[in-house]
Parts: C-alpha cells; sequence; structure tokens
C-alpha cells in the first residue's frame, strides 16, 4: 500500500501538473470503485483544478467551488501520467481522469479491487473522510507520546492503525521499529521515555529520508515505481537477507497475509518472534533465538 513518502510524491506531481487544468470528464471502468453518488460526478466536470492535498493515505484534487475528488489507492492501486484520452487498460484499469492537458489513470494490479474514488462537497464532507491520524512528521514529542501510549497495543498495530498515526503502513512501521531498534510485539504502554524519544526520532528520520529519497529517483517524470519493497530498505521485504546493521538474517512474521520483518539481533535482543502458524506446528522444536535456529 503506498505510504506516506509515496503518497506525498503523487500529491506533489499531480498539483505541479494540474493546478490550473480543466477536469473535463472521468471515465469509470470499475463498478465499485465509485463511492459517493451526491453530488454526481458531472458535477465536477469543466471545473480548474486548484491544488492537491493528502489526507492520511488518501489523495485528494481539490477543485474549484468546494469540490473535492478523493481517491484510496488501497494496497494495488497506482497512478499512470498518459496523454490526453488514453485508453483505459484492461484488466487493471479502474478509471480515466481526462484534463485539458492529459489522462491520469487508476489501475490495481489485483483480483481484489478495494480502491475507492470519492466526490464530496465542502471542507466539513472532505474532514469526515480522514481517520483523524496524528501527523508523524508535525506532532511535537508530547504529541507523539500521548498517541502512541493512548491505548495498550503492540507498535506494530499502534504504527499502523490509521486513527494514530497518520500514512504509515507496514512496509515504513518494519524500517521504523528496525531504526529505533524496538520488537514490533513490545507494548505501548511499557516504553520509557526514552524509547519513546528514540521512536519518534526514527518515524521522523525514516519517513524524511524516504520521502526525500523518491523524490530524487522521480525527478521531473511522474512516480511510476510506486512499491512497498525497495531497493536499500533494511529490513521490509527481506527476509532471510542480512541486517545491513549486524548481518544477522531479517525474520519475519506471518499473520492474515501480512507480513512483519524484524532484525533478531537488533530489535529484540537475539530471540525469536513466534510466528502463529509455524510456531503452532513445530510446538517445543520452535526455536527461540537465532543461535538455536541457526544450530
Amino acid at each position: 500500500m503506498p505510504e506516506l513518502p509515496d503518497v506525498t510524491l503523487y500529491v506533489e506531481h499531480l498539483a505541479r501538473r494540474l493546478t490550473g487544468a480543466t477536469l473535463e470528464r472521468i471515465r469509470i471502468a470499475s463498478f465499485n470503485l465509485l463511492r459517493t453518488v451526491e453530488p454526481p460526478l458531472e458535477a465536477a466536470y469543466g471545473r480548474r483544478v486548484v491544488g492537491a492535498r493528502r489526507i492520511g493515505k488518501r489523495i485528494v484534487l481539490v477543485l474549484e467551488g468546494d469540490l473535492f475528488l478523493v481517491v484510496h489507492l488501497m494496497i494495488s492501486g497506482r497512478f499512470r501520467w498518459r496523454e490526453r484520452g488514453e485508453k483505459i487498460p484492461g484488466k487493471i484499469g479502474l478509471a480515466a481522469f481526462d484534463f485539458s492537458n492529459g489522462t491520469l489513470l487508476l489501475t490495481e494490479a489485483s483480483s481484489h479491487k478495494r480502491a475507492s474514488l470519492s466526490l464530496v462537497a465542502g471542507e466539513e464532507a472532505l474532514a469526515a473522510l480522514d481517520p483523524g491520524g496524528l501527523e508523524p512528521l508535525e506532532a511535537t514529542l508530547e504529541q507523539y507520546a500521548e498517541a502512541l501510549t493512548r491505548e495498550d497495543h503492540t507498535l506494530k498495530r499502534t504504527l499502523t492503525d490509521p486513527h494514530v498515526f497518520s500514512g504509515i503502513g507496514n512496509a515504513y512501521s518494519d524500517e521504523i521499529l528496525h531504526r529505533a531498534k524496538l520488537s514490533p510485539l513490545r507494548r505501548t504502554p511499557q516504553l520509557s521515555r526514552e524509547e519513546i524519544g528514540r521512536i519518534r526520532e526514527a518515524t521522523r528520520a525514516v519517513l524524511t529520508e524516504w520521502t526525500e529519497r523518491l523524490r530524487a529517483e522521480a525527478g521531473d517524470q511522474f512516480p511510476e515505481n510506486v512499491t512497498a519493497f525497495r531497493e536499500g530498505m533494511a529490513v521490509h521485504g527481506r527476509y532471510g537477507q542480512p541486517c545491513p546493521v549486524c548481518g544477522a538474517p531479517v525474520q519475519r512474521i506471518v499473520y492474515v497475509g501480512n507480513e512483519t520483518n524484524y532484525c533478531a539481533r537488533c530489535q529484540t535482543g537475539g530471540r525469536l518472534l513466534a510466528d502463529r502458524a509455524l510456531s503452532r506446528l513445530l510446538k517445543s522444536d520452535w526455536p527461540k533465538t537465532l543461535e538455536e535456529m541457526e544450530g
């Protein structure tokens, strides 16, 4: 799922290309994409784009007349910038937004079409789509600490909860926790003041560094290579590969289709976290430490 760095890049490029352009029409190929009926899509036709925003992981195109086109890409949704009138691709094509200066394609390379499009009128209606998570790059230490420890959950769950923090998902939470040298299963009420400060700084550093890196990679080109698995990540998507800090093999926990990657040596004092499926299967044979596993 595109997260804060990727969504920020999309917003910047969309604002650069579309501000001042006129939306001519929207062609929809996926029947379940549109999630609103009032106002109708036709109300947006002929209106100029006055800007673009990010709300959590949602991308907002601001139209004149206080109208907002809101797209949630979910896991596999992606944008493509093409020549005006470009045909919607088969199978993966969801919609085409035809502007006076080009066409923005919305695609989703998944059999489960979960991306969504909403058209809302007014700031109040737009605010209703905001999950309300704290902006991690703007929060003070006190605000961050309050949000992080508000409820008793694991660090992984808390960081990826859109009602707690805005824009952080599976990939960057792995990178943040590795940078902070904290276990993804650590309970939030157990955190010391020093650990809270450490994870806040890791959050700011990881999100800022990756946003800058993606900007540099894209340059003036519209971002096409939006993925959760990137060369240069420390642990996310690198199961079995050496940790770039200590060289120990990156570990994983798999649960309900989601994978959490971590370094046992850097983050859990060498202790392996139980993967529910494998630990139930192996029971007492499940290794508890890196040394046992290597043995």
